[in-house]
């Protein structure tokens, strides 16, 4: 099978159940936020030092996936049924928070703001965190013209929550510090 189509030379690309739309369009936004997301996510899997956050980053991944076709998804128009898509595993949030629990229990108290800095786990961990709430905006607009998923918004903004912290943790595991912000 070929990788290339040819169908979306002229700007617009197919939504997952029928319809096509501009590439620029909201909803091709944030799926394609989330997948750049997920990419990231890869290259942090590779360079954080605990295993345990590595496997996470993983089930991580296959989380996004799912919240990626969901958000991939053309909305019913009448004539086209909408298709199955997977769960957005909504479960995971409070899942997430003992995990962003527990890492906190190993570090120090935040008296400051801290800039992205220290390993190259810690730093990677501050993009995903960034483009986790690039992403998150990107489904606030298009939620403003479509209906999106109840759990989407959550999950996201709790994962923001977690590369924070796990950026963190990944410093304070390899003996770094966290740099604190200096408004000097």
């Amino acid at each position: 099978m070929k990788i290339y189509t040819k169908t979306g030379d002229d700007g617009n690309t197919g939504l997952f159940g029928g319809g096509r739309v501009p590439k620029s369009h909201l909803r091709v936004d944030a799926y394609g936020t989330v997948d750049e997301l997920n990419s990231f996510i890869g290259l942090a899997a590779k360079s954080v030092v605990d295993k345990t956050t590595k496997n996470r980053l993983h089930t991580i991944q296959h989380d996004l996936f799912a919240l990626g076709a969901v958000l991939a998804t053309a909305q019913s128009d009448g004539v086209r049924k909408k298709p199955e898509t997977p769960d957005i595993p909504s479960s995971r949030i409070a899942e997430m928070e003992t995990w962003i629990d527990a890492a906190t229990g190993e570090l120090d108290e935040l008296k400051n703001f801290i800039i992205p800095d220290g390993t190259q786990g810690a730093i990677i961990l501050h993009i995903c965190r960034t483009l986790c709430r690039r992403a998150e905006r990107a489904v606030v607009a298009l939620s403003l013209s479509e209906e999106i998923e109840e759990g989407i918004l959550p999950y996201l903004n709790r994962l923001s929550d977690l590369f924070f912290i796990w950026a963190r943790l990944d410093n304070h595991q390899s003996g770094e510090q966290d740099v604190p912000w200096n408004n000097d």
